[in-house]
């Protein structure tokens, strides 16, 4: 079945609610699925529109789902029904749910010690979740004999489930390389879920995720770090959605009737 989007930047965003993508998640491995999911933000849409590479990758034929609240904003106000579909919810959500058909997970990303404490956490939480494996990558990229190396690791492991965590563009670009020669049904970009579900990070406070405002709550975090990022992020994201208004807008010649 062909899914509903709406483009947003001319980034194809799935119009889907949180449990539709959670059903579409969980069918992959019955189906023999295989998806590569993109979890998308407005920094992510901002990204994409400077670099080509990204935005080539967005377009083409992964699922992208809205992570932040202003996507979701942005496709309810174009009549699209659908819900934001987070990271950091899905990936604990979709451990505990897929126990109940043995679904396999394999984590890669994160600093050293990220992805082995996220899978100790997870196991400890949710009894019987299948781990498979876990591996943190050396931030350099990797010799032709490293990349062969690690894909027969992912591969031999057999994985329902492929997490990924090494941060926007680098984990998008990642999924889009790979897919081809990984067999695992799904492969997930999920980023920052491994450093706050694994305990490495806070996360805003339920009210402050319901309204759209954890960039606000990182920002009293980190003021220094991403004041600049927060402040040209959000006036970009809001130029990139009223130019889509204005492409959007039937152009009416001057002087017709």
């Amino acid at each position: 079945m062909a899914r509903r989007s709406v483009r947003i930047g001319g980034i194809p965003i799935a119009a889907v609610s949180y449990e539709e993508a959670m059903a579409v998640f969980l069918a992959a491995p019955v189906d023999g699925a295989r998806l590569r999911v993109h979890f998308c933000t407005a920094h992510t849409i901002v990204e994409s529109s400077d670099r080509a590479e990204l935005r080539h990758v967005l377009q083409s034929g992964g699922m992208v789902v809205p992570d932040g609240l202003p996507l979701v904003w942005v496709g309810r106000a174009r009549g699209m029904k659908m819900g934001r579909v987070c990271g950091p919810d899905v990936l604990p959500d979709l451990c505990d749910r897929g126990r109940a058909q043995d679904a396999r997970h394999y984590f890669y990303g994160g600093g050293k010690g990220v992805a082995r404490q996220l899978a100790d956490r997870l196991t400890e939480r949710f009894p019987g979740l299948q781990v498979v494996g876990v591996e943190s990558p050396p931030f350099r990229p990797l010799t032709a004999d490293e990349r062969q190396a690690m894909l027969d690791r992912l591969n031999a492991a057999r994985p329902d489930f492929v997490w990924v965590g090494l941060g926007t563009p680098k984990q998008d670009l990642w999924l889009a390389e790979h897919r081809d020669q990984l067999d695992a049904p799904a492969i997930m970009a999920v980023g920052a879920a491994f450093d706050i579900v694994g305990g490495f990070r806070p996360r805003a406070p339920y009210a402050m995720q319901r309204s759209g405002l954890e960039w606000l709550f990182r920002f009293f975090q980190e003021p220094r770090r991403l004041a600049k990022r927060y402040t040209v992020v959000n006036a970009r994201f809001l130029l990139l959605v009223l130019e889509d208004i204005a492409r959007r807008r039937p152009h009416r010649g001057f002087g017709r009737r």
